[in-house]
């Protein structure tokens, strides 16, 4: 009898050692959140090799979010109130509400409800969503598109970041002989170590020093425009607008706020995604107050005289310390898109679960490639920034107000109240007609560009 106690000692010794062996392998594992017992059939494309799962909190997703709505196109505001007036400090107000609630409908269109009435999370990615809208068309249809549509938004935006920089670098020493394309080479060779990023968690930290060199630029500049304070006057806002003029600061200004691309990524990686709309509000409304203080200090302490990009406006010793402060928050801004375009990228190149697919050796070859492409492309395009706002009108406005509206009308339908289906409704209209508008202003200045050479 004392063998037989013995022997089934030692049993549950080992099935107990057994089973929290499994637990912390299921644990370390334990990406998705729940998603594979919710959805049996759903299958999501695994993150690139030797990735080390680690979720985010709330206050690293909004680092993200505000990284993504605090871009470059804020030096831009100041000079869109010359051009809109009074109605640009409502836009500024407007774009930040509607980009917020699109980006709120995305989300939703991740979950369903079950028998019971409670939300179940069956999608993943922006592609899960479109393939389920257009599944009755074709099951892959629209993924595809979608998929397409962010890897042009994100490279587009990646080579932007290498333009910027050494169109910076280029200015602010000007007595170094080279160009603007030497820079941007130089500026490559710093991102390289972008492509041993592994985690969004240490893309979360580059975009908290992103927001931190963000708030020293404001300050910097709104420092210099509260010393003025004397020259302001009301008087400098335009009632009358040009309508072309008003068109491209209409296009300015709700681009800065699109993070829509992100969010479900973000969404999925956080602890607790419940306090994603909570996230989404504080980011949105501490962006639009910002903004909005931002542009109209700035514009009120130069009016006529405003610059496109306003730190041009700035004495010569300031000039040179915020446009390092600019390349600085561009080399931090990368990581974001490129880890963003290229896990999209390998989750499409590995679906067939292929070894070769499968290894960190490819993974690198992955991200250099894509890495590479973006300074070709900064090198070798002529009229980037032409191109960039074609291209833009097209997949900013059908990522950020298009397709979430579209999406969320679809999938939610049933569960949508009168009022619901009638902002969808108005907030499609809205976002076709300013890619329609983007579209014409883009390939008018294209036409003048090429008509003059």
């Amino acid at each position: 009898m004392d063998e037989e106690h013995l022997n089934f000692a030692r049993r549950d010794e080992l099935s107990r050692a057994h089973s929290e062996e499994k637990e912390e392998l299921d644990g370390s594992l334990n990406f998705e959140l729940d998603i594979c017992q919710q959805d049996p059939e759903y299958k999501t494309p695994g993150p690139l090799p030797s990735t080390q799962v680690r979720l985010i909190t709330s206050w690293e997703a909004g680092w993200n979010v505000t990284n993504a709505i605090q871009g470059i196109f804020v030096l831009g505001l100041p000079y869109t109130l010359l051009h809109s007036g009074y109605s640009g400090l409502f836009l500024i107000i407007l774009a930040a509400a509607l980009c917020c609630y699109t980006g709120k409908i995305l989300i939703a269109c991740l979950y369903e409800e079950n028998e019971d009435g409670q939300l179940i999370r069956v999608r993943h990615t922006y592609e899960d969503i479109a393939n389920a809208c257009f599944k009755k068309l074709s099951p892959k249809l629209g993924g595809i598109v979608v998929n397409v549509t962010q890897v042009m938004e994100l490279i587009m935006t990646c080579i932007l970041y290498l333009v910027v920089s050494g169109s910076l670098l280029s200015h602010s020493f000007p007595y170094v002989s080279g160009l603007e394309k030497t820079w941007s080479v130089i500026v490559f060779v710093t991102l390289l170590p972008c492509v041993f990023i592994k985690t969004l968690k240490i893309v979360s930290k580059f975009s908290q020093l992103c927001s931190l060199v963000h708030v020293i630029i404001i300050l910097v500049v709104m420092t210099y425009c509260l010393t003025q304070i004397h020259q302001w006057s009301w008087a400098k806002f335009r009632l009358s607008i040009d309508f072309e003029d008003f068109l491209v600061s209409v296009g300015v200004i709700i681009f800065s706020y699109t993070s829509q691309i992100f969010l479900p990524t973000l969404e999925s990686n956080m602890k607790n995604p419940g306090e994603f709309r909570c996230m989404l509000n504080w980011t949105h409304f501490f962006a639009c107050v910002l903004k909005t203080t931002f542009a109209l200090t700035a514009f009120l302490t130069w009016g006529e005289e405003t610059k496109e990009v306003i730190t041009d406006n700035l004495p010569s010793f300031l000039q040179t310390l915020v446009n390092l402060c600019l390349l600085t928050k561009a080399l931090l801004s990368y990581p974001l898109p490129f880890f963003a375009a290229t896990e999209i990228v390998y989750a499409c190149l590995s679906r067939g679960n292929h070894s070769n697919y499968r290894s960190s050796l490819f993974a690198l070859g992955v991200k250099g490639s894509f890495l590479l492409l973006t300074l070709l492309m900064a090198v070798f395009i002529p009229h980037f920034a032409l191109l960039m706002g074609l291209t833009g009108s097209v997949t900013g406005a059908a990522m950020s107000f298009l397709l979430p509206s579209l999406f969320h009308l679809k999938l939610q339908w049933k569960n949508l109240c009168f009022l619901e289906k009638c902002a969808d409704i108005s907030i499609f209209i809205l976002g076709l007609l300013c890619s329609l508008a983007g579209i014409a202003c883009s390939i008018k200045g294209l036409l003048k560009v090429f008509g003059d050479m």
